[in-house]
């Protein structure tokens, strides 16, 4: 449950940022700036803040090395649903929502996984040792 928590929260982060619709902060700053820039900048400073909570978690839990190396097995995966014809990878708009998706999913395992490696090994890591 919490993992599929995590997930909910970073994808929609990603999603409140940028998707293919019309309803995201990007579309939203660059058409209200002149109207309402003081929204705009709060808005985009608290979803700065959920993407530093979410980035610094995971870079400190599995490292760029294990951000870029789910990112290759989930290239990989598409790769592989795309050979067999499972998925057709020519609308933008399905990539688009596939890579929401795949880097929600990064972050999500980013930020729990030192709790899945406590779980895994019996080891705390050095900043847990409050709990």
């Amino acid at each position: 449950m919490g993992l599929l928590l995590r997930w909910g929260f970073a994808f929609a982060l990603l999603a409140a940022t940028y998707n293919p619709t019309k309803w995201n902060y990007a579309h939203w700053a660059s058409v209200g700036w002149g109207d309402q820039m003081s929204l705009v900048v709060l808005a985009g400073l608290i979803l700065f803040i959920g993407y530093v909570i979410y980035v610094r978690a995971t870079l400190r839990s599995i490292g760029v090395f294990g951000m870029v190396l789910l990112l290759a097995v989930a290239g990989t995966l598409l790769w592989v649903l795309y050979d067999y014809g499972v998925i057709d990878l020519t609308n933008p708009t399905v990539n688009t929502w596939l890579g929401l998706l795949i880097v929600s999913l990064v972050l999500a395992i980013g930020l729990g996984w030192s709790i899945v490696r406590r779980r895994l090994s019996g080891q705390a890591d050095v900043d847990d040792v409050d709990e």
